[in-house]
This record gives C-alpha cells, sequence and structure tokens, in this order.
C-alpha cells in the first residue's frame, strides 16, 4: 500500500475533528472521499499531508511512518497536495510557476498542453480553471507516489472539472500515482475513482467501490442531509 491510515484521530488544538479514521490507498488506484460541509474531509487530508500532527493514530507511506514529518519532508517522499487555494505565485507567471518545480519527471505541458500559450501570463489573471490546471500540472510534474487534492472542481465548469479528472484517472493509471481526492461534485469523482469513503461528523458513514457507491444513491442522499449515523464496526459500514 502507498498511503495507510490505522485509527487516525485529528483536529486542533487538542479538539478531535476527525475520530478513529482507518483506510489505505494502493498504488494506481483513486480514492475519493466524500461528505457534507464540516465532516472533516480537509482536516484528514491536512494531517496526511504534514500540516497538522495527528492526535491519535498511525500514518505510513509505503509501509514507513510519517504521522510527525512536515509538509516538506513529505513532499520530498513522493507527496503532492493541491489545496482548495490551488498553491499558486499569483504574482508570477505561468512559466515562472513551472519553473519554480523542482526533480521534475514529467513535462507540464505534456500534461496540460492548454497551458502552453499561457506561459507569460501571470498566474493570478488566469481563469479559476486555467489556475488548476497550472496547480495539477505542478503537483503531477513530479510523478508523486501519493497526489492529495482538496476540492479539485471548486467553482468550475463541468467541461473543465471532466478535464482535470480524467487527467488525474490517467496519473494513477499510466504512472501508478495513489490518489486521494476530496470532491463535492459526488458523481463525477465516482466515475474516475476505485473506491470511496463517507465522512458524516468526523467518521466514517459509509465505504465501498465506487461503482457500488454509485449505485447507492439512497445512502449518499442521506449521509449528506446528515440522516446516516456512523457505526462502530468497520464491516456495518460498508456498502450491503
Amino acid at each position: 500500500m502507498v498511503l495507510e491510515v490505522a485509527g487516525l484521530d485529528a483536529g486542533y488544538n487538542g479538539m478531535r475533528v476527525v475520530r478513529g479514521l482507518s483506510f489505505s490507498v494502493a498504488a494506481g488506484d483513486v480514492m475519493v472521499m466524500l461528505g457534507p460541509n464540516g465532516a472533516g474531509k480537509t482536516t484528514t487530508l491536512m494531517t496526511i499531508c504534514g500540516l497538522l500532527r495527528p492526535i491519535r493514530g498511525s500514518l505510513a507511506l509505503s509501509g514507513a511512518s510519517i504521522g510527525r514529518r512536515s509538509q516538506h519532508q513529505l513532499a520530498r517522499r513522493g507527496v503532492s497536495f493541491l489545496a482548495e487555494d490551488r498553491m499558486l505565485l499569483r504574482s508570477l507567471t505561468v512559466a515562472e510557476n513551472l519553473r519554480l518545480v523542482r526533480d521534475r519527471a514529467r513535462d507540464p505541458l505534456e500534461i496540460f498542453p492548454e497551458l502552453e500559450p499561457l506561459l507569460s501570463r501571470r498566474a493570478g489573471v488566469l481563469s479559476g480553471g486555467e489556475q488548476q490546471m497550472l496547480g495539477l500540472a505542478r503537483a503531477l510534474a513530479v510523478r508523486p507516489k501519493l497526489l492529495v487534492i482538496d476540492e479539485l472542481s471548486l467553482g468550475l465548469a463541468p467541461m473543465i472539472v471532466d478535464r482535470l479528472l480524467h487527467v488525474v484517472r490517467d496519473a494513477a493509471t499510466s504512472t501508478g500515482t495513489a490518489v486521494l481526492l476530496v470532491e463535492q461534485q459526488v458523481q463525477k469523482a465516482l466515475a474516475i475513482a476505485d473506491s470511496g469513503i463517507v465522512l458524516v461528523h468526523g467518521e466514517v458513514a459509509l465505504r465501498g467501490p465506487a461503482a457500488e457507491l454509485r449505485d447507492r444513491q439512497d445512502l449518499l442522499r442521506a449521509s449528506y442531509l446528515g440522516s446516516l449515523s456512523t457505526e462502530s464496526s468497520a464491516d456495518r459500514k460498508a456498502i450491503p
């Protein structure tokens, strides 16, 4: 497994937002993390990527413990994080943003040829979709072991979302990158994912193969409406 999360409690100043979270993501797989606002999804991603320290539990990357590592240390170990703010230097041009990526294993313009005519343009004046392409190109250029993405589709048109998700799926399939994706475009995300996990109030309410989650709209709807309770048994959290 590339990423293994076991019994994770996470939060802020000792206050638990996420409790007892366990899952794993294999090389070449895409896992989508779903759930309503405030469920603990971003907190989970920030903890995995070294921006928060776990309160309890363990995190491992390719078998090595990473729970005490910083974001910078994890980046050197092959973890790319694309946060909700797209993590761009907006005063720099597209070309300058791309030049800041060290140890590139892929040409970012091969990932998104759409960026080539924009190389001299400042990142801050790009459209939202162009900014997200630039952010994703930067994250994938290093050919990461683990790609962690928070809200890829935020504020973007459906056609752009489809393009971005296709690139994410292709990166997992063609390079073996493990992907953990938080996404509110539920059906689009499940269409390219291998598995999914649903958080409600910081705990797992539902998990299973993406294809089975797509077929259980009733359970997904209940989780977002807050009428699906969490369970203490991992087996009972799986799709029936």
